[in-house]
């Protein structure tokens, strides 16, 4: 094999789409600080413990291990990045009010996620930490709506779901982690047949109740039908409320519902949200409540975020316009180089073409160039 080929699902970002990637990761941030959220950046490697306890079998089936040459103890290359950021409010921030973080940053897969995946995202996130009400919930919705809005993403819908639906469906059945997720499985793939096999020797309501969240998913009425068809307990009048709270609040935006869903990773413990465009075939955004994910570092706080992966959304939305650049002859003149740095000074990108490579192609767009005239540099359109 050639030294220069790399693992599958890994690639190289050329000139022209990390370009695209890094306006959109600054576009992204400057949205995310326009609502207040402070910037933290979590190292890519941390002890596995401290990476997965509490996260769920699925994130540590895609996390890379290593030994550490230093201590001996097992490191993880981080999968995700939230379990980090609620360490981080746990344990560096430590603040009783409320506290709003997001991050952009690499994170590694042992697979692709999902068909023609990178196994090196580039994840951009949002989160709230300190506040239980819906509002904080509310906040995060139209975050991601807004980032994807400045993204130039168009046409897009909000799915909702709540992992309530199903904990409370489950509760008291006698599973194990792996039947469990078998069952979540045949809910994921609305396999009913299989649905019906897993759950044969299961209590009446809750075999019934997860044979018709199959069937529970479309627009705003889905919620009345489930609230007679799961002969709702407590725990799922308030989180069928809450959802339908939520999307009333969504104005202008399509929103549906699949309560059955239940994708993504095990710390979801409420309300959780998927965004879909038509020009992505699979979500851009995925998000939603996730109280208990702070309670391995000791501080359970309300938590509520969303996250996306920055290389997908370049492929979701159309390039965007060159940087106008000016083009310069290459010189040591010291009123050419003054000109010259005058003019990047003032923001201006100056290409200074070097000898004999006056044809070359760049990432560059030059409408202007730096011509001598009676004796003065000056920028003439070409």
């Amino acid at each position: 094999m050639s030294a220069w080929v790399l693992p599958d699902y890994i690639a190289d970002v050329l000139p022209s789409e990390a370009r695209h990637i890094e306006e959109l990761r600054r576009c992204l941030l400057d949205t995310a600080r326009g609502y207040g959220y402070e910037l933290v950046i979590p190292p890519l490697l941390e002890h596995l413990e401290s990476l997965l306890t509490g996260t769920g079998e699925a994130l540590g089936l895609q996390t890379f291990k290593l030994v550490d040459q230093l201590s001996g103890r097992m490191m993880g290359l981080r999968a995700d990045t939230t379990s980090q950021v609620a360490r981080i409010d746990a344990h560096l921030l430590n603040r009783n009010s409320v506290t709003r973080l997001c991050y952009c940053g690499p994170v590694l897969h042992t697979r692709p996620d999902r068909p023609h995946a990178t196994r090196e995202p580039l994840q951009f996130g949002a989160e709230i930490y300190g506040h239980a009400g819906l509002e904080a919930d509310l906040e995060i919705l139209v975050l991601s709506l807004d980032c994807l809005k400045a993204a130039q993403v168009q046409d897009v819908s909000v799915d909702m779901a709540d992992a309530r639906i199903v904990r409370s469906l489950l509760a008291g059945v006698p599973l194990d982690a792996a039947g469990s997720a078998r069952v979540h499985a045949a809910l994921a793939a609305k396999d009913t047949s299989e649905l019906a096999s897993l759950t044969k020797t299961f209590p009446a309501a809750a075999r019934d109740g997860l044979l018709a969240l199959v069937q529970l998913y479309g627009d705003e009425p889905v919620l009345i039908e489930a609230e007679k068809a799961l002969k709702a307990s407590p725990a799922i009048r308030e989180a069928l409320s809450d959802l339908k709270w939520l999307a009333n609040h969504l104005t202008g935006t399509h929103v549906t519902f699949d309560l059955a869903d239940l994708r993504g990773y095990a710390y979801y413990s409420g309300a959780r949200f998927a965004i879909y465009a038509q020009s992505a075939s699979d979500a851009l955004v995925r998000g939603g409540r996730y109280d208990e994910v702070g309670a391995v570092f000791g501080r359970n706080r309300p938590a509520v975020g969303f996250s996306l992966d920055v290389k997908q959304l370049v492929a979701a939305v159309a390039p965007r316009m060159l940087r106008a650049a000016i083009c310069a002859p290459w010189g040591d003149a010291p009123a050419l180089c003054a000109a010259i740095a005058a003019l990047r000074d003032r923001g201006e990108t100056v290409v200074c073409v070097l000898p004999g490579h006056e044809s070359g192609v760049d990432e560059f767009r030059c409408d202007r160039e730096l011509i001598q005239a009676a004796g003065q540099w000056v920028v003439q359109a070409i």
